[in-house]
């Protein structure tokens, strides 16, 4: 009984839509100002690319960071 009403209840609930990257950077920068780090260069290096931005793949993480830093604060 338990697993058939989790069933229908779980079978309710819509799939959120994919972020935006302007939505993903803001969320990226606020999560650096609360203290954490970008873990994962490609991502970010593809993130910075979906805004728009020219990245290369010898750019460090942190110049990166700055250059999406710059556009979320134009946005």
């Amino acid at each position: 009984m338990l697993a058939r009403l989790l069933r229908r209840l779980l079978g309710r609930q819509r799939p959120l839509p994919p972020a935006s990257p302007e939505e993903r950077a803001r969320r990226l920068i606020a999560a650096i100002d609360a203290g954490g780090i970008p873990l994962n260069p490609i991502a970010l290096n593809r993130l910075a690319r979906e805004l728009g931005l020219e990245v290369s793949r010898q750019a460090r993480p942190e110049e990166t960071v700055a250059r999406i830093r710059a556009l979320v604060a134009r946005l």
